[in-house]
């Protein structure tokens, strides 16, 4: 029997328990990986920074007392001081070309982070299933994600880089100061030392506080969206829903405005205070050390030097006071990354897939098949069983909730069946590569995308072996009755859809149905689904489109699901289904003489179309 090979297709595995990285782990990782040279350069910069203003200050240091010297003697030569001055110079220009440098590397490092982590996104939002769709929290873990993450890792790693920064700094710093007395040193360590406990602890209440407003954040970028997206334009104009989606949108951003604004002032008035006690040790220093002077334990230049140096000090313990708190804070949301990347798919992969039967052979059996969503203890599908034939066109039909589309992604493998299981040629689908089992079936649904490309990349994107083969593009367009509609476009197959970019071209909704179409048969797969392939079209372009369903399903197992029962009229057999089980089952004219839902339900539309 002929057989597809397993591709080897790699799901994304997520990391969970003890293996997750740590948020700086995981920073360091994301920008190692997006640029090695870029990082190296990054260090490099960092000790060059750190230590050239400490040479400078030494250099002064040497400028004065020399200056100091020469006056003393009344001598008019600079040569003593022009070598000094000199380097000065040169360190000078050392540190402005180290700033310039040091910002260039940390613009294009941003850039190339930002770039790694919306690709670890995307990816994770590919391989993660739709369980996930169906809970609020995955929302606020998605919103937390795609608003924090493109630059907390850039931010995590440049605080981290200031840190190491003001550290070397700071060492070097209290070397000198000890030099003078251990009690500068203490002084100066002593006197940052409430800033830094004011800055971490409101990092922890920001980060509290930021969980609270998530929702309501997301509330708000909700109406936002009603009052921007072509989606909602049309009701927002027809109800005259502007003003007050406007107000509720205002409304909740402003608890979120007002709170971050109460926040922020209680934290600086804090700061403020604590800077007092900074400064006030600060200016106890400068006494001490002019005292010392006018004594002549120091010379004038060692006075320079030991203030500058403590003035130095205090401005990079606040720094690192400031950074580290950033750090954590940094952290703390960047949590909500590696929580999101740590979500797994509930889909579980077979360690050793088995090869898919292509073709199928005997079909596709459905076994006491139950389904509800995640959350919901409300059964969309219950005891569900029945037999697909390999090469039949079977028909799904019910009112609206009867669980036609929940058995559609079931079969598709977009969720697991509750209980029961769904098999093919009398093999369990999950013992499957999902990939493996989903490149066999070429489906329509009933809310397809409209994607906001060429004529060609939307039929294309069905099959994206066939993305360039325009021959097999025109084919699949002509057999959706494409052809006419496609030549009257401004570029034809390179014409631009929709109105979101520049130069689009918007197509009717029956239009939009029929690339819909061509992109599933552009696929060419054994397995055709059909969700409503027909509901925005005419009567006579489904009748032209069904005429040819009819010899395209005879080299395919077809499934379709239509409200349109003059539709299903094509099909073999016919299922009903009635709260989330087979009511009845057979061909058009079965059901028909059988007097129960489906002959009410046909008798419904037909008496509709007498009326009109």
């Amino acid at each position: 029997m002929p057989v597809l090979r397993t591709q080897n297709s790699e799901l994304r595995t997520p990391r969970s328990g003890t293996n997750r990285p740590s948020p700086l782990q995981l920073a360091w990782q994301l920008v190692w990986r997006s640029s090695r040279a870029l990082t190296l350069a990054s260090l490099g910069l960092t000790v060059l920074q750190a230590w050239l203003p400490l040479v400078f200050l030494y250099i002064t240091k040497r400028i004065i007392d020399a200056a100091t010297v020469q006056l003393a003697a009344r001598s008019p030569e600079l040569e003593p001081i022009l070598f000094w001055i000199i380097l000065a110079g040169i360190a000078a220009l050392a540190l402005e070309v180290s700033a310039s440098l040091a910002t260039w590397v940390s613009e294009a490092q941003a850039q190339y982070v930002t770039d790694a982590v919306q690709n670890d996104l995307h990816a994770q939002s590919v391989a993660i299933d739709l369980n996930y769709y169906e809970n609020a929290s995955y929302y606020d873990s998605l919103h937390d994600a795609q608003t924090e993450a493109p630059y907390r890792p850039t931010l995590l790693l440049r605080r981290l880089l200031a840190v190491g920064q003001n550290g070397l700094a700071l060492l070097a710093i209290a070397a000198l100061l000890l030099a003078l007395h251990w009690s500068a040193t203490l002084l100066l360590l002593l006197a940052t030392l409430p800033l830094a406990a004011v800055r971490w602890r409101y990092a922890r209440h920001l980060h509290a506080q930021w969980q609270e407003w998530l929702q309501t954040e997301r509330r708000a970028q909700y109406f936002s969206r009603l009052l921007t997206e072509p989606e909602s334009a049309k009701e927002v104009r027809l109800f005259g829903l502007g003003d007050h989606l406007q107000a509720q949108f205002q409304t909740l951003r402003t608890q979120v405005r007002q709170a971050r604004l109460q926040l922020s002032a209680r934290r600086a008035l804090a700061e403020t205070l604590a800077q007092g006690v900074a400064i006030a040790a600060l200016f106890l220093a400068l006494a001490f050390l002019t005292h010392q002077t006018i004594l002549g334990a120091l010379t004038l230049g060692s006075l320079v030097m030991y203030y500058q140096a403590l003035q130095r000090g205090q401005t990079l313990m606040r720094d690192l006071a400031r950074n580290v708190t950033s750090l954590y804070e940094q952290s703390l949301f960047l949590t909500n990354l590696i929580n999101f990347l740590a979500l797994e798919p509930r889909l579980c992969e077979p360690a050793q897939p088995r090869l898919v039967p292509c073709p199928l052979q005997a079909g596709i059996s459905f076994h006491q098949v139950s389904f509800r969503y995640p959350h919901s203890d409300r059964w969309i599908l219950r005891d569900l069983s029945f037999r697909w034939q390999a090469g039949e066109t079977l028909a799904l039909v019910g009112e609206n909730g009867a669980g036609k589309s929940t058995l559609v992604k079931l079969l598709c493998r977009l969720y697991e069946p509750t209980e029961g299981k769904i098999c093919a040629d009398g093999i369990d689908l999950r013992e499957f590569a999902t990939a493996d089992w989903r490149s066999q079936i070429a489906a329509v649904f009933q809310d397809f995308v409209r994607y906001q490309l060429t004529v060609q990349e939307t039929i294309g994107l069905g099959a994206l072996a066939s993305l360039e083969n325009l021959a097999a593009i025109e084919q699949a367009a002509a057999q959706a009755d494409l052809t006419g509609a496609i030549a009257r476009l401004p570029q034809q197959y390179q014409t631009i859809l929709g109105a979101q970019f520049e130069s689009g071209t918007e197509l009717s909704g029956g239009e939009w149905q029929k690339l819909a179409l061509a992109r599933a048969l552009l696929r060419a797969a054994p397995i055709a689904i059909l969700d409503e392939p027909t509901s925005a079209l005419d009567p006579q372009a489904e009748a032209t489109i069904l005429a040819k369903f009819q010899q395209l399903a005879q080299a395919r197992t077809t499934l379709l699901i239509s409200h349109r029962l003059s539709t299903v009229k094509l099909a073999d057999r016919i299922l009903v289904l009635a709260d989330g089980r087979i009511a009845e089952s057979g061909h058009h004219a079965q059901l028909l003489h059988q007097q129960g839902l489906y002959a009410h339900l046909f008798e419904t539309q037909a008496r509709a179309y007498r009326l009109s």
